[in-house]
């Protein structure tokens, strides 16, 4: 096996978690029609096959806006702009059903290409297209009459769900119908927010341009949660971008855990940001910083996995996995996007007023930050909750680092009782005491 396919290996195990906690998840994403002209969007038409093929129900939204604007000139309609929304009269109206209609098209076709030897043969995609967004017109705005342009009045999501779970990819254009049978143009960014909000969605993703949301310095936003995209709202003067933004800071502030704003331009964007730790664009979460939490159950995997390098060098004590789901309530965790990085325990030794930090484990992409002593702050605080004196840890290498934890190393008589009888002897572990 020569190194690439070492390397795809590794990847791919890298990837499992994350495969496995978006399976049935249910994500919307949200286009422009200047994703769609760009020779990239094959490749994303590619992984959105892919993240179908691996259980995520998705729901498309696509834009037509560069659409529009050439159906127009070909119609000789002239283009009237208020406040930097289109007022859609009956010559712009039919501009708009030609453009959104042959896009519909165009990408269902996309999604159903399946030739021998291509990304998606075989896929047998199923796309559902229909009158799943209800509109309303916008009405007369300070003595402006928007005529058909309309917003969202209401997302018909038990259509939506059913088709989901008939295993089809929903694909909605920005136009909307109302009860009385008429057409309204819509705006790519309130579809796509409406939908998400009104499905529950666990994330919205949309596509940009650049490589995600970028700072005033020139530099990619990484993660953040809403009240940052609202900074980032006021520097900017683009027109588009404050429409992305504000999709974004609507559908984090309606009850979307997860938005992400990535380039249309990446043709690994969409699955790197998915499927790797670190992502490719802008992470924004309600709370965008990693979770420290009681481990559960479900955690074992996890946190086996982290301890296992650990535990083959010999630095920790090797645990099966049926006495860590015994012990599993005693450890607390650190996750990035559903998975652990960073994991200790506590064992409390009342008798002795004392408790015991094990297990402390931390994966080598993250050892430069804070976590152990997030981890160590949050043991210590539940063992005040415990009312307990004192916490001690016993180590074979890591003294110097919880020296500077604030801990001082004390002769092995300092131990609890219950601790004395199963020390080992062998590992000449060293003991550190701390009181809080």
């Amino acid at each position: 096996m020569d190194n690439n396919d070492k390397n795809n290996v590794k990847w791919f195990r890298n990837a499992a978690p994350y495969i496995n906690a978006h399976r049935g998840k249910t994500v919307v994403l949200m286009f422009g029609g200047e994703a769609v002209l760009h020779p990239n969007f094959a490749n994303i038409i590619h992984d959105i096959a892919l993240l179908r093929s691996l259980g995520v129900k998705l729901v498309l939204v696509h834009g037509a806006r560069p659409q529009i604007e050439d159906r127009m000139k070909l119609q000789n309609v002239e283009p009237l702009m208020e406040n930097n929304i289109r007022i859609t009269d009956s010559g712009t109206l039919s501009a708009v059903k030609d453009a959104t209609g042959s896009l519909r098209i165009h990408i269902e076709a996309l999604l159903t290409m399946g030739l021998v030897n291509s990304p998606m043969h075989g896929s047998q995609i199923r796309v559902s297209t229909g009158n799943f967004v209800i509109s309303k017109p916008i009405g007369v705005r300070n003595g402006v009459d928007f005529k058909h342009t309309g917003m969202v009045r209401r997302i018909d999501t038990v259509g939506i769900n059913t088709q989901l779970d008939y295993g089809s990819i929903v694909l909605l254009s920005p136009v909307g119908y109302s009860p009385t049978g008429e057409v309204f143009n819509l705006s790519l960014e309130d579809v796509a927010t409406q939908t998400a909000i009104s499905l529950k969605a666990d994330k919205l993703i949309t596509f940009t341009e650049q490589e995600g949301l970028i700072d005033s310095t020139g530099k990619l936003v990484k993660s953040c949660g809403v009240s940052k995209v609202k900074e980032l709202l006021k520097q900017t003067d683009d027109h588009i971008e404050q429409l992305l933004m504000r999709a974004i800071i609507q559908s984090g502030e309606n009850g979307v855990e997860r938005c992400h704003c990535i380039s249309y331009q990446s043709d690994s964007a969409l699955l790197q940001e998915l499927f790797t730790r670190d992502g490719a664009g802008t992470l924004i979460a309600k709370d965008y910083q990693e979770q420290v939490s009681t481990a559960t159950i479900d955690d074992v995997g996890g946190i086996l996995e982290l301890l296992a390098p650990l535990e083959e060098e010999g630095i920790l004590v090797k645990r099966s996995r049926e006495l860590l789901e015994v012990e599993i309530e005693r450890f607390t965790v650190i996750k990035k996007e559903d998975v652990i990085i960073a994991c200790a325990a506590l064992y409390p030794y009342p008798e002795d007023n004392s408790g015991e930090v094990a297990c402390v484990a931390i994966h080598p992409d993250y050892r430069k930050g804070n976590r152990g002593v997030r981890l160590i702050n949050t043991l210590e605080q539940a063992a005040k909750k415990q009312r307990l004196s004192s916490i001690f840890v016993l180590t074979t290498v890591s003294g110097h680092w919880f020296l500077e934890q604030g801990f001082t190393e004390q002769p092995l008589d300092k131990l609890p009782e219950g601790k004395k009888k199963m020390y080992n002897f062998q590992r000449k572990s060293k003991v550190f005491v701390k009181d809080i």
